[in-house]
């Protein structure tokens, strides 16, 4: 209903398929609120202290009200437009083809991503253990990536094809854990005979003797600050 109020008072300039401000009001007066355009999926209104303007996604974004990308709007593979029109022409550059976006670093397996903003790339490394997915424009699982990555060169580690009944990595069976050298806050999981690096987050610390997260002063390895 807030989205009627906004263009109930905006006229049509003639020839123009988009509207044009007379007597702006704003539903709210103070802060900063955004509500989409009911035709145009790239343009939105912007109230900023009781003031209405119209604003335009940058080239390869679109608005979704959640946009978190730049100035309100997000990836235009990202959003629904329903009934919105999308006008979408690429404004490319080397690296590039729309000012903003993400992109394969290449057509093989790769841990990092480019990111476009305002049509420069960024070369953006994914978290450890992780390698870029075109599909789904974000970083994934190598080992649900078979089709272009080799999860045991990523993660430079082969998972055994039988584990010590009687070992500590046997008691996560079918997901037998191990240690990551030297690293006190990850550790590798294999899942389907292929390892995956897990991350413990939380400011836990990786405990060799459980193969398990523990907060450091629970840890009884060298990672912990409890009894080793």
């Amino acid at each position: 209903m807030l989205s009627i109020v906004i263009v109930a008072v905006l006229l049509f300039a003639s020839g123009n398929s988009l509207p044009v401000l007379d007597a702006p009001a704003c539903p709210e007066q103070h802060g900063v609120q955004t509500y989409e355009h009911p035709e145009a999926c790239d343009h939105f209104f912007k109230c900023t202290n009781g003031t209405l303007t119209l604003e335009q996604c940058e080239n390869g974004l679109l608005y979704d009200g959640k946009g978190n990308v730049h100035n309100h709007c997000n990836y235009h593979w990202g959003v629904e437009c329903g009934n919105r029109k999308a006008v979408l022409v690429p404004e490319s550059s080397p690296g590039c083809e729309y000012k903003f976006g993400i992109y394969p670093e290449s057509a093989s397996c790769s841990t990092n991503y480019i990111k476009c903003e305002h049509g420069y790339p960024y070369q953006t490394p994914c978290e450890p253990g992780l390698a870029y997915d075109d599909k789904t424009h974000s970083c994934n699982w190598p080992d649900l990536l078979l089709d272009s990555c080799n999860p045991e060169a990523v993660l430079g580690f082969k998972c055994p094809e039988k584990v010590d009944p009687h070992s500590t990595a046997a008691k996560f069976w079918p997901y037998p854990r191990f240690a990551v050298p030297g690293d006190c806050e990850r550790l590798i999981t294999c899942v389907n005979g292929f390892p995956r690096l897990i991350t413990c987050g939380d400011g836990k610390v990786f405990d060799e003797s459980t193969l398990t997260c523990e907060e450091p002063q629970d840890a009884r390895s060298k990672c912990g600050f409890g009894k080793k």
